[in-house]
């Protein structure tokens, strides 16, 4: 079976993948017999450096998931506050008004451009200098100032380059029914971009959760990679403890992933409608001088009858 943009394998080509699967099999299967059997020459596989992490809680509720804790905490304030403030920035670069437009294009680019541990480093010392933030966690407020900075810029040009992506006729078709900007903005591009940009704001909130651990690892923040000096000094299992670090690392922003495709399947899901008549009074009775219009968005033919208006 063919198609215009991909021709299926012939007899050849199915045996020259199967090879190449074959190989690169071998080849990965080599890869981790060699790592292990360097690992068990160091005695990295010895059972006393794996063993506490099943067979000694201490190491869970003192260290891991604490640092857990801290590391979920620093991404969700972090997330909570940068996504409105890039909603927000985004929507201001694609403003009328230069002097919205321009002013907030320089502040996005700016906080691009800066690496997020210098923003940290930078933020630690302007909480330690210019305000009375107590110490145990100036660190944390860093983190997240930090995040914060940079995280909203890059969503703020994720939001416009989705509002942007929307086809024209979508503004022309607001305009053409008395709505304003805020108006076409709000119920009309933002809905439909949401879903769009959603793949994109996920990564970019798995950045935020991995960049915590710049805190722990400059300004002292008790985060989950942090504690793995903890644990390699009391049980000396370096290895080991950032393996398991990084297990958890994975799950977490595993879950992230997970619940981020299930909230855009059902906003997909949500958006398959049969279609209806939105009255205009419901968005703004003023509008047009109060006299009622209607949006109509055309219903499915059915199989056995006429097409509805």
């Amino acid at each position: 079976m063919t198609s215009v943009l991909y021709d299926a394998p012939g007899p050849k080509a199915k045996r020259r993948n199967v090879l190449y699967s074959v190989l690169f099999v071998a080849a990965l299967v080599a890869v981790v017999w060699w790592v292990l059997s360097v690992m068990a020459d160091k005695d990295e596989l010895a059972a006393d450096k794996w063993s506490p992490f099943v067979t000694d809680a201490r190491v869970w509720t003192t260290f891991l998931l604490p640092g857990l804790g801290e590391t979920v905490k620093a991404a969700a304030l972090a997330l909570v506050i940068a996504l409105p403030l890039g909603a927000l920035l985004g929507i201001g670069r694609l403003s009328d008004h230069a002097w919205v437009r321009v002013p907030v294009g320089t502040v996005v680019e700016f906080f691009r451009a800066i690496p997020v541990l210098l923003m940290m480093i930078f933020a630690n010392q302007l909480f330690a200098q210019f305000t009375n933030v107590s110490s145990d966690v100036r660190p944390l407020y860093a983190v997240v100032t930090g995040l914060v900075l940079y995280n909203a810029s890059v969503i703020a040009e994720i939001v416009r380059a989705g509002i942007l992506a929307l086809p024209h006729g979508q503004t022309d078709a607001a305009k053409a029914i008395g709505m304003r900007k805020g108006q076409t903005m709000t119920y009309v591009l933002l809905p439909q971009a949401v879903t769009a940009m959603l793949p994109a704001l996920v990564s970019q909130l798995v950045v935020i959760v991995k960049d915590t651990a710049l805190g722990g690892a400059i300004l002292g923040l008790p985060e989950l990679m942090s504690q793995v000096r903890l644990i390699s000094s009391n049980f000396g299992n370096v290895i080991a403890a950032f393996t398991v670090v990084a297990v958890l690392f994975i799950v977490v922003n595993g879950l992230l992933t997970r619940f981020a495709s299930w909230l855009e399947g059902a906003l997909r899901r949500g958006k398959r409608t049969t279609g209806a008549t939105v009255d205009i009074t419901e968005i703004d009775t003023d509008m047009g001088g109060g006299v009622a219009a209607e949006v109509a968005v055309p219903h499915r033919e059915d199989e056995d009858g006429p097409r509805r208006p």
